[in-house]
């Protein structure tokens, strides 16, 4: 293995994501057209190692969804999509979509255990946080970084993963799949009361897996300074509790200053910010690897320049 695999920072992403057709809706195929379009003027694009995705199995989806969940999915995007509930639109690929995403993740996760990349970025679509076991759920259909970890559990003998939520949503989907697990240490950052109204700082686990999950609401007013404070405090107060074998992160762009749905100030370099503070806990506790799986992000611009600040400090160039 030469030193320029393993400090190459790897691509997750295929043209069937732009196939998940949401017609006019905020989480639409316009966003990695962005993200694309950036890293291509930039370079960035073909100085990643680039991973291919291929469609998650049935088994890898059931770790974490019921079987009568996927089948709904799959039977409605084949009668021509619609939508499964208020926020989130199925179209005709959007299964195929939903399973090339899960499935890239999951590839991600397989390079950066075996050493060809040493972390990996993931621009994966739909999103997945919101999904739980038998619904999908704020744009979400099938949630990836659940799915991967539990692929990580189960076929790379990985004991222990933190998951690391910094979208402005609540990961609702990824607490309920590990709120009563010891093993996966969750912890979000999310603007509070919004969308879903979950991650209150009384959620903590249940169980075995009790005081497993962190949550930090954001309340209203609260500024940039003291989101990146609070984040820095408690990523490394969870370095000194706990000790993965690899992080993820649920990589949620809507914090951007101009996001037209989220929004809590958040500038350009903050994204550096918080992935460096990240890397370093990876770098201390599982040999830096991480993998990164896009979520959130609205504004086109700033998902594309937030998408690039984050890959470079993931390359170790920021």
């Amino acid at each position: 293995m030469t030193a320029e695999k393993t400090s190459a920072t790897g691509l997750i992403y295929d043209d069937i994501f732009l196939e998940h057709d949401t017609d006019g809706h905020p989480e639409n195929a316009e966003r990695l057209r962005a993200i694309r379009r950036r890293l291509l003027e930039t370079g960035l694009w073909d100085r990643m190692r680039h991973v291919p995705a291929r469609p998650a199995t049935l088994d890898e989806l059931c770790e974490v969804h019921a079987r009568s969940y996927v089948r709904r999915i799959d039977e409605l995007c084949k009668a021509g999509g619609g939508r499964p509930d208020g926020d989130t639109v199925l179209s005709p690929r959007s299964c195929d979509a939903a399973l090339a995403a899960a499935g890239g993740c999951i590839e991600a996760g397989k390079a950066v255990m075996a050493g060809t990349v040493r972390n990996a970025f993931c621009a994966v679509r739909p999103p997945g946080h919101h999904a739980l076991a038998n619904s999908t759920m704020g744009f979400c259909v099938f949630n990836n970084v659940a799915i991967l970890a539990k692929y990580l559990q189960r076929s790379e003998k990985v004991t222990h993963v933190l998951i690391v939520d910094w979208d402005i949503h609540h990961g609702n989907g990824t607490q309920e799949a590990f709120y009563d697990d010891p093993t996966v240490f969750f912890f979000s950052m999310h603007g509070f009361p919004m969308f879903p109204g979950t991650g209150t700082k009384q959620e903590i686990g249940i169980g075995p897996g009790s005081a497993h999950t962190l949550n930090i609401p954001i309340y209203p007013g609260a500024d940039r300074a003291e989101y990146m404070e609070t984040f820095e405090h408690h990523i490394r107060e969870i370095g000194r509790r706990f000790s993965p074998q690899i992080i993820l992160i649920s990589a949620g762009f809507d914090t951007w200053k101009d996001d037209p749905i989220g929004g809590l100030g958040l500038e350009l370099e903050d994204y550096t910010t918080l992935t460096t503070l990240v890397m370093e806990l990876a770098q201390q506790k599982c040999g830096g690897r991480i993998v990164s799986v896009l979520e959130g992000g609205y504004d086109l611009r700033g998902l594309a320049l937030s998408v690039e600040n984050h890959l470079l400090a993931l390359m170790g160039e920021a």
